[in-house]
């Protein structure tokens, strides 16, 4: 028996891996189980090349469960090990002592993956004793046994072993023994060894008996040796990948459509990525891309490898050539990585570019699901955008789609304003802002249907690639102004008209909290809306866009403004224009009497004031026209106060507030309450 420490430092390494190298403990199954598989593989290597000439037979790696004895066993048919490789992978893995091996490597994992030594001992974070019995393929062979108990001292001696290969036997810890339940090391299984190459059985199948489950003589082989990504596409079926989609992800809805990767330069890349079906709750539909390693599965974490908006894809990329750290755990920064990224982003917008033009009516009937993760691929990146321009669409109200060059056509001579900018008018919600898309397109005007979850962001993209261009919400003003034009109607009304009409309607209109409401009037034409509510197309973007940009948030606490419009050339508002003045004539007639003495007082003194310096006019003259300025803001306090008193009892005014509330959804509580009495005793 030969003993001896493992290395020539004294140093153990084994804290030092479960620390430096390993932080999530259930990792050691992959590595034991992926050695096993890198055995087989090496063996079949041999014998490809005539290296090897005896009998393969049957090369299923077991994993095996005694819970009575605390071991788990990884057992291969492999090359195996003699004494000398024992000694050369197994006990000199820290020949250069502990921190040397870790500077040496710590960079380097693809120098050590698949090599049966340091992933070994990523057995001893769950084992309190880890035996080794190995006989290697070489002819004349001996079997040895390789023991440790964690400590720097191990023994190694010759042993029985029938046939080839090596079993790694795991003493598991006390503190560990959820790794000696069958559920969670078929869970772990399934996890990280669905996919290789070998196949590895734990356990037998099962068959209903008598009226309960029992084993079967047959081995429970846990995963699938040539998944579908190994593939060559053109042997595939659509029904082949909609049945390998349903094994990655069994509570998914069908994909709309997939990419098949096959690329051996500049690099190794495999894999099938998948389209879902993405509405929205994006956070939500992350880390669905399995990664993988010559089929050893490493993570879902691919931010590294794809790009931010690639990670709403499902599916699996398999490459040998991505860098990993030693654990396999992260990404190493390396340019394979970005070739990679490159090259996957260069696919999806190639496929959806064929997929548009091979059939563009099924393309819109998937444009729905897909607008999302496009809108997020062009935000986040200049290059899809490039790509992407040529097959993103738009949607106006009446379903109909355009290419972004199609709808610059349709629009740009009816919707060019006078400034020569083309104006793209847009509603997110089809249903609330009904009305407001009707009168534009009674106007001639086409409205886009804005109205998924990342649009909002997308239209100031779009502004900034656009040629002279703007867009803005069908509701952002009156539909002659939406898009002005040289021809611009004028307002029959005077001044003191309009300002009078405006007191009316502002002194009645209701406190809602974070709203502030401004009152103008204009000329909509007889068949228009009485009385309009719109909302200022900038600062109602810049509240939105805050919601993806933290450093704006202060637009979320500044009030919601809306303009209410009301309409001069409608009968109903004639109607209470003359109704006022009617009912407040004798009233106002001495407040405007002296309001027009105050006013034209105050003129003579700006007048003489004028062109004089502050130290030049006098206390008395200062305090003259602060009185007057006084006398002017009282009456006109006191013309308001009669307005207001009159349109109080005004049935009509509260009626047509409340119905342009209505409009907006903004009419609620009692508001709404009395609208409905009001409403009811009208009809009577």
């Amino acid at each position: 028996m030969q003993k001896g420490n493992i290395g020539v430092t004294t140093e153990n390494i084994f804290p030092v891996i479960k620390k430096f190298l390993y932080s999530d403990h259930e990792i050691f199954l992959r590595e034991m189980v992926s050695n096993a598989v890198d055995a087989t593989q090496k063996l079949k290597t041999l014998a490809a090349q005539g290296d090897f000439k005896g009998e393969m037979g049957d090369l299923t790696v077991h994993v095996n469960l005694d819970k009575d004895k605390g071991t788990l066993t990884i057992s291969d048919r492999g090359i195996g090990m003699t004494a000398d490789e024992v000694d050369r992978y197994i006990n000199q893995i820290a020949f250069s002592g502990v921190n040397d091996f870790m500077e040496k490597y710590k960079d380097k994992a693809n120098a050590i993956i698949g090599h049966f030594g340091l992933g070994f001992y990523s057995a001893f974070m769950v084992s309190k004793k880890v035996e080794i019995v190995t006989r290697s393929y070489k002819d004349d062979a001996k079997a040895v046994k390789w023991s440790c108990d964690g400590s720097p001292s191990y023994t190694l001696e010759e042993t029985e072993k029938e046939g080839r290969g090596s079993d790694i036997i795991l003493y598991i810890d006390d503190d560990c023994k959820e790794f000696l339940e069958k559920a969670r090391i078929e869970s772990l299984l399934n996890k990280y060894c669905k996919f290789l190459a070998v196949p590895v059985a734990f356990g037998k199948k099962t068959e209903w008996k008598d009226g309960k489950q029992v084993e079967t003589a047959e081995d429970n082989i846990i995963n699938d040796v040539e998944p579908l990504w190994t593939a060559t596409p053109s042997q595939l079926k659509d029904e082949d990948y909609k049945k390998f989609y349903r094994t990655l992800y069994p509570m998914h809805d069908e994909p709309l459509f997939w990419i098949h990767l096959n690329v051996d330069y500049p690099f190794h890349l495999t894999g099938i990525l998948y389209f879902p079906r993405i509405k929205s709750n994006i956070e939500l539909q992350r880390n669905k891309i399995q990664l993988y390693c010559n089929q050893v599965f490493v993570t879902d974490q691919v931010e590294g490898i794809v790009p931010d908006f690639l990670t709403l894809l499902h599916g699996v990329i398999d490459s040998p050539d991505i860098p990993l750290n030693v654990s396999r755990s992260y990404l190493q920064s390396d340019a394979n990585v970005k070739k990679i990224s490159t090259y996957i982003t260069k696919k999806v917008a190639d496929r959806l570019q064929s997929l548009f033009k091979a059939d563009r009516k099924a393309f819109e009937e998937k444009w729905d699901d897909l607008k999302l993760f496009i809108n997020y691929g062009m935000l986040s990146q200049e290059d899809f955008y490039d790509r992407a321009k040529d097959f993103a669409l738009m949607k106006d109200t009446d379903g109909k789609y355009f290419t972004f060059e199609e709808y610059k056509t349709l629009i740009k001579d009816n919707q060019t304003d006078k400034d020569g900018n083309l104006v793209y008018l847009y509603a997110n919600d089809a249903t609330e802002q009904y009305s407001y898309i009707e009168a534009a397109k009674a106007k001639g005007y086409s409205v886009l249907l804005m109205d998924g979850e990342l649009d909002t962001p997308a239209i100031s993209m779009l502004e900034q690639k656009f040629e002279k261009s703007r867009f803005t919400r069908v509701d952002a003003d009156i539909a002659d102004r939406l898009i002005t034009k040289d021809d611009e109607k004028k307002n029959e009304l005077g001044e003191d008209e309009s300002a009078k009409l405006s007191e009316v309607f502002k002194t009645q209109m209701p406190k809602i909290d974070k709203a502030e409401f401004m009152v103008e009037v204009q000329p909509m034409g007889e068949n228009g809306q009485p009385v309009l509510v719109t909302q200022n197309e900038y600062m109602r973007r810049m509240k939105e866009t805050s919601k993806y940009q933290p450093g704006m948030s202060f637009y979320m606490q500044m009030p919601d403004s809306y303009m209410v419009v009301l309409n001069s050339d409608h009968p109903l508002i004639k109607r209470v224009l003359d109704e006022t003045d009617k009912a407040t004539a004798d009233a106002l007639k001495p407040v405007e009497a002296e309001l027009r003495g105050q006013e034209a007082r105050l003129a003579a003194i700006n007048q003489s004031q004028s062109g004089k310096k502050d130290e030049e006019i006098s206390q008395e003259e200062k305090d003259d026209k602060a009185n007057t300025q006084k006398a002017i803001n009282d009456q006109r306090a006191k013309k308001t106060q009669i307005l207001g008193e009159y349109a109080a009892g005004n049935e009509v005014v509260h009626q047509l507030i409340d119905l342009a509330l209505l409009q907006n959804g903004m009419l609620k509580g009692q508001r709404l309450n009395d609208f409905l009495k009001r409403s009811v005793d009208l009809i009577k």
